[in-house]
C-alpha cells in the first residue's frame, strides 16, 4: 500500500477539547509532523500488531485526504483532493511525554509501523456533507469518539495550504487532519471501529508485539 503514498503528513492538536483533555496549549498555527509511509496499513478486519513493551498505546481517529492533484496556489479543496478515509494516529503517550520534556522529535511515538491504519477510500463529498456528517470511533462496541471538520481549529483549506507553503505538497500525500477529544488507551484484543455517519469503513483488532 506505501507505494502509493508519498509524504504522511499529520495535524496535532486540530480540535480545542482534544488539546484541553491533554493539558496542551491551543495552537496559533497548524502543528504539523509527519510519520513514514510504513506506518500506513489497510484496515481489513484483521489484527495489527503494536508495541507491547514501550508504555501505554493510545488511539486518535482522524479524518484523512489524499491530494490527488498537483498543488497550485489558489486551488480549493474540492480541486485539490480526490478522496478520503478515516485513520487511527497510534500514539505512544509515555514514550511522547519524555520526548516533549527532551524537547526531541516525536517520531519513534507516532512513526512507528501500524501507527497509521487507516480504511479504504472513498470520493470526496461536496462541502456540506463534510460539514453535516461525523466520523465515529467505536471501541469494543461502544463510541469512543466523534468527530466533525466544523469543530477543527484550522480549516482543510487551511491545512492544505499551510503545509504546502512550509513542506511542499503533491500528489499522493496524504494528511491526518487532527483528533477531537476521547483519546485512550489500547489493548491486546481491543476491536476499533470507523463509521462515517452510519456507514461502516473499517475496523480491527490490537495484536501486541516487542519492539
Amino acid at each position: 500500500m506505501n507505494s502509493m503514498i508519498r509524504n504522511v503528513y499529520c495535524v496535532g492538536r486540530n480540535y480545542r477539547l482534544h488539546a484541553e483533555e491533554l493539558g496542551n496549549e491551543v495552537p496559533t498555527e497548524p502543528l504539523i509532523f509527519l510519520k513514514p509511509s510504513h506506518a500506513v496499513v489497510k484496515m481489513e478486519g484483521q489484527e495489527i500488531s503494536l508495541p507491547a513493551n514501550r508504555g501505554e498505546i493510545h488511539y486518535e481517529a482522524e479524518l484523512v485526504i489524499r491530494i490527488g492533484r498537483p498543488y497550485e496556489k489558489g486551488k480549493s479543496i474540492q480541486e485539490l483532493v480526490d478522496v478520503i478515509a478515516l485513520g487511527i494516529d497510534f500514539t505512544l503517550r509515555d514514550v511522547q511525554t519524555v520526548l516533549k520534556k527532551k524537547g526531541h522529535p516525536w517520531t519513534s511515538a507516532k512513526g512507528f509501523l501500524g501507527s497509521a491504519p487507516i480504511t479504504p477510500f472513498f470520493a470526496l463529498p461536496a462541502q456540506s456533507e463534510l460539514e453535516g456528517t461525523d466520523f465515529v470511533l467505536l471501541k469494543n462496541g461502544a463510541e469512543a469518539q466523534r468527530g466533525n471538520i466544523k469543530n477543527m481549529i484550522f480549516s482543510l483549506q487551511q491545512i492544505v495550504d499551510y503545509i504546502a507553503q512550509h513542506y511542499g505538497l503533491g500528489e499522493g500525500d496524504l494528511i491526518f487532519t487532527g483528533t477531537p477529544e476521547g483519546v485512550g488507551r489500547m489493548a491486546a484484543g481491543d476491536k476499533l471501529e470507523l463509521f462515517w455517519g452510519e456507514r461502516a469503513l473499517g475496523s480491527f483488532r490490537m495484536g501486541s508485539r516487542e519492539s
